[in-house]
């Protein structure tokens, strides 16, 4: 179906003249273009209304907003008469706001005149990207107008899943201290367009997110918003999960079977490496994040338990422990530097001062979904896990446990590139002692193509629990590496969702699927029949 033009570019809600419409691109390659919803869809209004400078045919129907130019008879076989004829749409589940669209002048008093009706669109572009568009539909009648505006408002009211009011909680200190700029710039003016009510926290200090969410009244509330990195994210995902198991009457020192999380959970990427947005959304971009957000898309995620002496330690979606953990544990050490900076000094530290940790790793493999199928076969009882625990042994340089794919910049394919969000499973990657050459090497292929498990030195398995149990009861100081400062006596560090965690002994970490709800998900499972309405919505 051809797209037509483009309109301008300029908002409806800045009121300023339209540019001149430009040749629509075509379609991105990969991308589908749907078939216009059935027409036995029931029509609930119909009405003339100029759409880019051209009356049109608009017909409301249950699922769609479609739209065809009234243009004079032209001789049969005139082929431009059928170019401009093509009916076009969008989904009404893609719109998220509607507003009626007014001229102010100085001089005029009251509500100002009445242009016609702005739709806020949600349209997927590239891959995993989302925008915000508008589609303004001009009629100067105030009674036709009213009735079509109420007719929008109560099908957005339908939407039960869309959130209507959001506990935020911002991070100024994360990466270049751009959060608060992030989210009064480019969030909150989309959460204030989509009618979304918020109440923002500023946190002052470690753990802030935690002390609030402990106490705060949630019942208001239909989610909660993380503007931040990777560190405030998971301590609000953590509050979360505590917060659930208190309301349930659980233990939170030690829970075996935790409970779901009652609030889904909004990640803003305001960080330097933004892993789990960039999990989530396929892509760290804000936009598509806040519009995630408000359509209400969610996507139940994979949650583990870290604990030690069966004691819980916290909640987490992914941890490394050995060259991941001392990396991370000298960043910290030096947070007057610039994030990147502050990166690259503690890979290179922790490289020139490489060497591996001498423990016990058991785990609790999962059978593949072919195994699985064949056990069903043979009337074997229903398990996803085999029954032994299978132990190694050894001098490793790093052992990482992710239920979450864990892309970044650094790995856009993910450190974890098999796991999934919401799979039951997670990735335990161990690399054990070599030379250091040879570990650069697999460092270096995180970034490219080349399969980075593929070296003699690396294993990865499929798990459902795992427990690291360091051998050396010496610990870990940050004097090893040229350092005065030491972390906690007979500690050993472990990276957890870009967060400095020490235990003094085994720790044992325990899958839990589909613990918590995020706001988000691929586009790739959205439908995008937005293709055609391209011509006429205009990118604010």
């Amino acid at each position: 179906m051809p797209r037509g033009r483009r309109g301008g570019r300029v908002s409806a809600l800045e009121g300023g003249p339209e540019e001149a419409a430009a040749p629509a691109p075509a379609p991105a390659a990969g991308v589908s273009q749907l078939q216009p919803p059935a027409a036995a869809a029931q029509t609930l209004l119909r009405g003339i209304f100029e759409i880019r400078r051209s009356s049109c045919d608009v017909v409301l129907s249950e699922r769609a907003l479609r739209w065809r130019p009234i243009v004079p008879e032209r001789p049969a076989g005139d082929s431009k008469c059928d170019v401009q004829c093509k009916e076009e749409f969008i989904e009404v589940k893609d719109i998220f706001s509607v507003k009626l669209k007014r001229r102010y002048s100085a001089k005029q008093q009251g509500n100002g005149t009445l242009l016609g009706i702005t739709l806020f669109i949600c349209l997927k572009k590239e891959q995993n990207k989302l925008k915000d568009s508008t589609l303004d539909l001009i009629n100067l009648s105030e009674d036709h107008c009213d009735v079509w505006f109420k007719q929008f408002k109560k099908i957005l009211a339908g939407f039960s899943n869309r959130p209507k009011s959001l506990k935020v909680i911002l991070n100024p200190q994360s990466h270049k201290k751009e959060a608060t700029q992030i989210y009064h710039e480019k969030v909150e003016p989309l959460l204030r367009v989509a009618g979304i009510k918020t109440d923002v926290t500023i946190t002052e200090y470690e753990g802030h997110a935690l002390a609030l969410l402990k106490e705060c009244e949630l019942q208001e509330f239909d989610g909660v918003v993380c503007v931040g990195g990777d560190g405030s994210a998971s301590e609000v995902a953590h509050a979360l999960l505590l917060r659930a198991q208190k309301n349930a009457g659980k233990e939170t020192e030690s829970i075996l079977t935790p409970v779901r999380a009652q609030l889904p959970l909004g990640l803003i990427p305001a960080g330097s490496t933004n892993v789990l947005a960039h999990s989530l959304h396929g892509i760290p971009h804000v936009v598509t994040a806040t519009l995630h957000i408000i359509m209400g898309h969610v996507q139940p995620v994979d949650v583990c338990t870290f604990s030690t002496t069966g004691k819980l330690l916290r909640f987490g979606f992914s941890a490394m422990f050995g060259f991941g953990g001392r990396t991370l544990a000298l960043a910290e050490k030096h947070r007057w530097m610039s994030p990147n900076q502050r990166r690259d000094f503690a890979v290179m530290k922790a490289l020139a001062k490489l060497k591996p940790e001498d423990c016990e790793i058991s785990f609790l493999p999962l059978i593949s979904s072919h195994d699985l199928e064949e056990r069903k076969a043979e009337g074997s009882p229903k398990s996803d896990c085999n029954d032994q625990w299978q132990t190694i042994q050894g001098q490793f340089l790093n052992v990482s446990i992710m239920a979450i794919p864990c892309l970044c910049s650094v790995a856009p394919r993910g450190l974890a590139p098999n796991t999934r969000l919401n799979n039951g499973s997670m990735a335990l990657i161990i690399a054990r002692n070599t030379s250091r050459p040879e570990f650069i090497k697999h460092l270096k292929r995180y970034a490219g193509v080349k399969n980075q498990f593929n070296f003699p030195f690396v294993e990865t398995y499929t798990v459902g629990e795992v427990k690291v149990r360091p051998r050396n009861n010496s610990g870990y100081s940050l004097e090893e590496d040229g350092l005065h400062a030491a972390a906690s006596e007979n500690s050993f560090p472990w990276n957890v969702d870009g967060d400095l965690m020490e235990a003094k002994s085994e720790v044992q970490v325990k899958l839990h699927p589909r613990l918590i709800n995020l706001y988000g998900g691929s586009t790739e499972e959205m439908n995008d029949s937005q293709g055609t309405c391209w011509s006429s919505c205009r990118e604010r």
